[in-house]
């Protein structure tokens, strides 16, 4: 799934940036947006207040219409496990808003962000969409557990395999209750040498008698405590071939693959090859 943030200050016209880029890219594949709420959201058909549900105890609301649209308020939802959910189903994600989160970027009205920038007007109706789109194309697709799962499920051999093995690498915040915390770690790559790697890597365990398909993704940027770091993903005949394939695959991967690491904790920051004594 391709991302992009859009931010600018109220009046840049950024929903209007979304409606368009939406139009435009309904023809290239699904699209979903996410906009960053200031207020409680209180949609609703027929003029009830869904935050009374949520007042009541409820940890989540749906409304659902007769011809099948749909929208939904909770609680502890994250950005992050937003993205994840919609990967697995959407070719493209516009998201109003989050300015402090770290994703490529359409600036408007020179608006601050932590992200990369693709793009920058003074409001929306500067932005030239043809080169914002193609643009968007270029970018690294975000990827999820549940994209990678579905991605390997669509595979034309899936029919012979009986098992999906996985693993998902995280940001772990301490090593131990004494520890150090770690806030977020921050990863770089060689371009071109780690994708090549990775290719090869993916090639040679495909190659195995009973695996049908092999999926590995490692994240770049800043990935906060938590958060997923890396997954390795494998469509087998076996269970046996699936979980060695898995193993093996991550082993690959943090041995073979160009990949540079930095962590930020509460009072310090190195990359680890520099870690502290």
């Amino acid at each position: 799934m391709q991302i992009l943030g859009i931010v600018g200050p109220s009046d840049s016209g950024k929903t209007t940036l979304v409606e368009r880029l939406a139009e435009r890219l309904a023809d290239r594949g699904r699209v979903a947006t996410v906009k960053h709420l200031k207020t409680e959201p209180t949609v609703d058909t027929e003029g009830r207040d869904t935050a009374r549900h949520r007042a009541a105890g409820a940890a989540a609301t749906y409304g659902i219409t007769d011809d099948a649209g749909w929208f939904a308020t909770g609680a502890d939802r994250s950005l992050t496990g937003t993205l994840d959910e919609l990967a697995a189903q959407f070719d493209y994600c516009l998201v109003e808003g989050y300015s402090d989160r770290p994703l490529p970027t359409v600036a408007l009205a020179d608006r601050e962000h932590a992200g990369e920038t693709v793009a920058s007007a003074a409001d929306a109706d500067a932005v030239d969409l043809d080169s914002l789109v193609d643009a968007l194309d270029g970018l690294e697709p975000y990827e999820s557990l549940a994209s990678l799962v579905a991605d390997v499920k669509r595979s034309p051999d899936a029919r012979y395999a009986g098992a999906v093995a996985t693993f998902t690498g995280r940001v772990r915040t301490q090593e131990g209750p004494d520890d150090e915390p770690t806030e977020h770690l921050e990863f770089e790559k060689y371009d071109g040498v780690a994708e090549e790697r990775m290719a090869t890597i993916r090639a040679e365990l495909e190659a195995r008698e009973g695996v049908q398909e092999v999926r590995m993704h490692h994240r770049t940027g800043v990935v906060e405590a938590g958060e997923d770091i890396v997954f390795v993903v494998v469509l087998a005949g076996h269970r046996r071939e699936a979980f060695e394939t898995v193993e093996d695959g991550i082993d690959r991967l943090k041995d073979e693959v160009p990949l540079f690491k930095k962590e930020v904790t509460v009072d310090d920051a190195f990359w680890s090859h520099e870690r502290p004594e």
